[in-house]
């Protein structure tokens, strides 16, 4: 009777097999020495086969070959659908090893399960080194926003890199989704790929600072888009700015970050609100009435003004910018002395807007240049004949509000008109809180827009006034019984 001996690794006799298990394992553990990358290759060379790293945030942490990586993150997600591959948790991933069909399953198991203990041990050893890494990550971000741009660079050692995109994140549980974002990114202070990511946790908020060379690659926006998906965490982002601006990028991420809902989880700061109207406005006017109207403010009001604008509130200014809130009213009160305008006007908020995403500012502008011929500056309150009165300004005001029924949009007009308050807007309109709340609630579902957004409702102002009719009043809405509602 004849035997069939397996072949490869395992192809010896039991007085060997020993030695042969004892050689796998001390290829292994000189490859673990080395690197986590080069642990995983040796398991792959091991069965002769692809073997692939996993994390469920990150996707393939490591891959041999590199293109098994979206076989392997596929077989960790869904099993069932892999029966051929043999899989193994390590380090808070999965180990996916797909071996060659003649080799044999005992020698496959081995391999697997050292390679994910030699994983556990590396990943231990970088627990205990993460505490210190994490608070000296914590330590240059406060740094980079404190302007201190070039110890920050000597630091990490990335004197070429120029710019900066900073996300700001909340949310229930930021420690354990600083040390998941922290698995995922494996930042390291000699960067890779021409970037260095900074991670850390600044007074109560998760702080991802991404230096790199004018524009980064997404990455790292990725695996923050997963871990806010993961975690429930919203975020504001900010840039590619210049590191020197890095404290504009901070206030700006805050800001953008009350635009964040969990639909929309991570908001760009560029992206607040709804900003094609700037886009259709007429260029000549609308550029030249914006510098007039910014025009007595300088670069730094300007940047409080937006800031203001964007979170709704002073109190919320305060929280992004990282001052007080009697510093930023104090403040506020002179920009608003020096627009001759009310703040906390609507219309003066969406006309604000308008002029603060206008394409040019007046930024190191000639005196004068732009402004009316009385060498006035223009007033917030109006806008100049014919910036709104264009049919693609009509045409977007329509398809913003156009689909409202006009009770609804009475209650949102005189909602918009009373800062956003419930209680004035019902006593106005003659209904309850409750009933005004209810229809509040199906104007955000029908415009699929954020209510609390308070630049979103400076646009929706402008869309109710662009669209305007003679039966928009509180006073013309249709009663049946005293203060029931009929509808129209």
């Amino acid at each position: 009777m004849s035997t069939t001996h397996p072949t490869g690794p395992d192809a010896a006799g039991p007085g060997d097999s020993r030695t042969v298990r004892e050689a796998m394992a001390d290829r292994l553990l000189r490859a673990a020495t080395r690197s986590g990358a080069q642990l995983v290759s040796e398991a792959a060379v091991l069965v002769q086969g692809a073997a692939v790293l996993a994390d469920p945030i990150a996707g393939a942490v490591y891959s041999t070959p590199a293109t098994a990586a979206a076989d392997g993150v596929h077989a960790a997600a869904h099993p069932q659908d892999h029966p051929h591959h043999v899989q193994r948790p390590a380090a808070g991933a999965v180990l996916v090893l797909h071996p060659a069909p003649t080799m044999n399953a005992e020698h496959v198991g081995l391999v697997a399960t050292t390679t994910a203990a030699l994983l556990e041990v590396r990943g231990q050893r970088a627990a205990e080194l993460r505490a210190e890494q994490m608070r000296l990550h914590s330590t240059l971000l406060r740094l980079l926003l404190a302007g201190h741009t070039t110890s920050v660079t000597d630091t990490v050692r990335a004197g070429g890199l120029t710019h900066v995109t900073l996300y700001r994140l909340t949310g229930p549980d930021i420690p354990t989704a600083h040390q998941v974002l922290w698995r995922a990114v494996r930042p390291s202070l000699a960067g890779h790929g021409g970037a260095c990511a900074l991670i850390g946790e600044v007074d109560g908020e998760l702080l991802v600072a991404e230096l790199h060379h004018g524009s980064d690659d997404g990455r790292v926006l990725r695996l923050v888009s997963r871990v806010s998906e993961r975690h429930n965490l919203l975020a504001g982002l900010a840039g590619p700015l210049p590191l020197a601006e890095t404290p504009t990028a901070h206030a700006d991420a805050a800001a953008a970050r009350h635009s964040a809902t969990p639909a929309h989880r991570i908001v760009p700061a560029d992206a607040v609100g709804t900003p094609q109207l700037a886009r259709l406005l007429p260029p000549g006017p609308y550029t030249a009435w914006a510098r007039s109207v910014l025009s007595p403010l300088t670069p730094d009001q300007r940047h409080l003004l937006l800031v203001r604008l964007r979170t709704g509130s002073a109190p919320r200014a305060a929280t992004a910018l990282g001052l007080s809130p009697g510093t930023v009213r104090t403040r506020l009160r002179g920009v608003a002395a020096l627009l001759g305008a009310d703040l906390d006007d609507i219309t003066v908020q969406a006309h604000l807007l308008l002029a603060l995403r206008a394409p040019t500012r007046g930024d190191g502008q000639g005196e004068g240049e732009g402004r009316p011929e009385s060498d006035r500056p223009a007033r917030p309150e109006t806008l100049p004949g014919g910036i709104l009165d264009t049919e693609a300004a009509r045409t977007w005001a329509v398809g913003l509000v156009g689909g409202l029924e006009p009770h609804l949009r009475i209650a949102l007009a005189c909602w918009l008109r009373h800062h956003a308050r419930t209680a004035p807007a019902a006593t106005e309109l003659h209904v309850h809180r409750t009933t005004l709340t209810t229809w509040l609630t199906r104007c955000a579902e029908r415009l699929g827009q954020n209510l609390t957004d308070a630049a979103v409702r400076a646009e929706l102002h402008l869309a109710l006034e662009a669209t305007a009719k003679d039966g928009d009043d509180p006073r013309a809405l249709p009663r049946r019984g005293g203060r029931t509602y009929r509808r129209l």
